[in-house]
């Protein structure tokens, strides 16, 4: 049986993202980059990609093809609406956004007032910055130590809600 998992912001092959995220280079920014997925992800495992595979250019898709899974991308800011053909080359499925269960799978968080149908909205965009509300969870790489994460994690989950006496 497949597993799902999520991430957002993989920023593949972006020299000054590798440097600000600690690496010496965009060499070794990508190739932790896969052997942190490929650490937890096999080849029938499926894998939500949230947003932004690269900054603004296709030529680092190649790279998706040394991950484990079946892709499926939701594009983000700085995916290019140009670039999908070739993108379809290396994944399986590319979104605008996905409803998975009691989820809603985007790259940047969606407004408050649209989580109404959903107990949460997965996403990346903000990076290290993570909202403060246990209905957004961050996906970015910086927020889940460059590994994707199982998207049971945050199905149905119960959260602690806070009393505020009356």
């Amino acid at each position: 049986m497949s597993r799902v998992f999520v991430i957002s912001d993989l920023h593949l092959s972006h020299k000054n993202m590798a440097i600000k995220r600690g690496f010496k280079d965009e060499l070794e920014h990508d190739n932790f980059i896969i052997e942190k997925w490929n650490s937890v992800v096999t080849k029938r495992d499926i894998v939500y990609v949230l947003g932004d595979i690269s900054m603004e250019k296709s030529s680092p898709y190649y790279l998706l093809d040394k991950m484990n899974g079946i892709k499926k991308v939701i594009l983000g800011n700085h995916d290019m609406p140009q670039h999908i053909p070739t993108l379809l080359k290396h994944v399986n499925q590319v979104a605008g956004m996905f409803k998975y269960k009691n989820l809603i799978l985007t790259h940047c968080p969606i407004h408050e007032s649209e989580l109404g149908r959903f107990s949460k909205n997965v996403h990346g965009h903000v990076h290290e910055n993570t909202l403060d509300d246990y209905r957004y969870v961050n996906v970015s790489c910086e927020a889940v130590n460059y590994t994707p994460v199982l998207i049971s994690e945050f199905l149905n989950k119960k959260e602690k809600v806070e009393s505020n006496g009356n």
